[in-house]
């Protein structure tokens, strides 16, 4: 008799998963007609069905709310220490001037124009310091954010999302930001795991 039971349970628990694949594949299928054509058609039956499967158990919408979260305190991270990068900048410009000003009050008035130059001279100088060192800071930082890209494309390939794999094409990597916007607005929309809501 327990046998039976147990098969019932398992058939059951079948036709739920199915019925929450359907849900779960409608509603994306209502949310693709949203994006522009050229994506909607890059987004098949098969791959909306393949992603609502990924979807079933709550476990993607979960990832996806982590990596969204880690994303969020890199860019904060990242726009910190650009911002502290500038107050430097400023710090020392600031400095200069008054030095330079300082100088310029304590020269003899014959000596002024060789002052002036020499002070031309240093503010270039620092100028194009502060142009390298903010420019090797932006570069610094497109490379974190091209680290975690690709380390948020294998985890959600690692989870079995279809349509994520580590690539830079940026047609593949528009496609894999509307997918994940698909899920957030799944997520938005209440459809995890035990909710009907759609």
């Amino acid at each position: 008799m327990e046998r039976y039971t147990g098969a019932f349970e398992e058939a059951v628990d079948g036709a739920r998963q199915q019925e929450r694949h359907y849900q779960l594949l409608s509603a994306l299928q209502s949310l693709v007609k949203e994006l522009p054509s050229s994506f909607q058609q890059r987004l098949s039956y098969t791959t909306l069905s393949d992603l609502a499967l990924a979807l079933l158990d709550g476990t993607v919408f979960e990832i996806v709310q982590g990596l969204l979260e880690i994303q969020h305190l890199t860019e904060k991270s990242l726009y910190n220490q650009r911002l502290r990068l500038q107050n430097e900048h400023r710090v020392l410009r600031q400095a200069l001037r008054q030095k330079h000003q300082e100088a310029q009050q304590a020269c003899r008035p014959h000596n002024l124009p060789v002052l002036q130059a020499a002070q031309q001279r240093e503010l270039e100088a620092v100028e194009h310091r502060i142009r390298e060192e903010q420019r090797a800071m932006d570069q610094k930082i497109v490379l974190e954010l091209d680290r975690k890209v690709a380390d948020q494309q294998s985890t959600l390939e690692k989870a079995g999302v279809t349509g994520f794999y580590v690539t830079t094409n940026p047609q593949e990597l528009t496609l894999q930001m509307n997918l994940l916007e698909l899920i957030r607005k799944l997520q938005q929309r209440g459809c995890q795991v035990g909710k009907t809501a759609l």
